[in-house]
């Protein structure tokens, strides 16, 4: 997200939140509470944990967050840019809401920061995490391609307890661009591998480029063509690569900061759902949608008028064969 950290604003009123102790909300294993449905409701938000809040959980920020889950009926939820003592309070609200199924089983995370530096997250670990409304299994934690800065970019990803074969994933790739085609790579090969295992990966998070970029050709499926996105040769299409409304094959912007960068004219759009196109249970049966970013928090860093980030949310619906 630094990238564009001054071009970005995002997520809405709409915010998600999990909260408590971490220990067993992070347990690896776990009874499915309920057999996997077809369709999938997708949640997905850089919070800027660090930057707009300073580590802080009482920011609102959290309460916003938990509270969109919930209305939103997520099944599934991506965080970056998250710093440890809002995870664990994101765990507590969550609970209190009783949005998953097995609240001892429901959240992971993992650190891009290590905790022990006062300047990040007020000492905490910073990084990515992922929530699911169902239980999960045993979680990979991939690192990607070094970028030589002390941010130590991962992919987080869990498979459903249920033997459905639906994985969920979270990622936060670098602003550095001489490594962004190989990270970029990593994610690639990743779910391809997870794919040839017989896996439906849906994975979510801020790649800090934008759709046209060529380093997503190799990403995007040869279908999606247009002015937006042309000159594609991957497999995967992006929840919000069909709206011809808001530019197709591009999608919305996933910040209210910048207001140009895209083919059409609008801000840039770095925050992103993927789904193998041979995953999907027909051509159209995916959507997403971005959620203005409220200004009802009371970050830390000065001159954001009340914003909650400087990303959006992104929310998508798919339907999996």
């Amino acid at each position: 997200m630094r990238q564009f950290r001054t071009a970005l604003l995002g997520a809405a009123c709409a915010l998600f939140a999990l909260a408590s102790s971490a220990s067993s909300a992070q347990a690896e294993s776990g009874q499915a509470a309920a057999s996997s449905a077809g369709t999938y409701n997708v949640w997905q938000w850089n919070v800027a944990g660090n930057t707009y809040h300073g580590g802080r959980s009482d920011t609102n920020m959290v309460s916003l967050a938990s509270t969109s889950m919930v209305n939103r009926n997520a099944d599934f939820a991506a965080f970056n840019e998250l710093c440890r003592g809002q995870y664990d309070e994101l765990i507590n609200q969550l609970r209190g809401k009783n949005w998953p199924l097995d609240d001892s089983n429901f959240a992971r995370f993992e650190a891009s920061r290590p905790a022990g530096n006062p300047d990040v997250c007020a000492g905490d670990a910073f990084g990515n995490a992922i929530f699911s409304k169902r239980p999960l299994g045993a979680a990979t934690r991939l690192p990607l391609t070094s970028d030589g800065t002390k941010e130590h970019r991962n992919m987080l990803c869990a498979p459903l307890a249920d033997d459905s074969g639906v994985r969920f994933c979270g990622t936060h790739l670098t602003t550095v661009d001489a490594i962004k085609w190989d990270q970029i790579d990593d994610i690639r090969n990743y779910m391809e591998d997870r794919h040839k295992a017989g896996e439906k990966v849906l994975t979510a998070g801020d790649l800090n480029v934008q759709p046209h970029y060529p380093s997503m050709n190799s990403v995007y499926s040869a279908a999606v063509k247009s002015n937006g996105n042309q000159n594609n040769f991957g497999a995967y299409r992006e929840l919000d690569d069909a709206d011809a409304s808001n530019c197709l094959g591009y999608g919305e912007t996933t910040t209210d900061i910048a207001t140009t960068g895209n083919p059409c004219g609008r801000g840039p759009k770095l925050d992103f759902i993927l789904v193998r196109e041979t995953a999907l249970a027909s051509g159209g049966s995916y959507s997403a949608d971005t959620l203005t970013t409220s200004t009802d928090c009371t970050p830390v860093r000065t001159g954001t008028n009340g914003l909650c980030s400087d990303h959006r949310i992104v929310t998508g619906t798919v339907t999996l064969r």
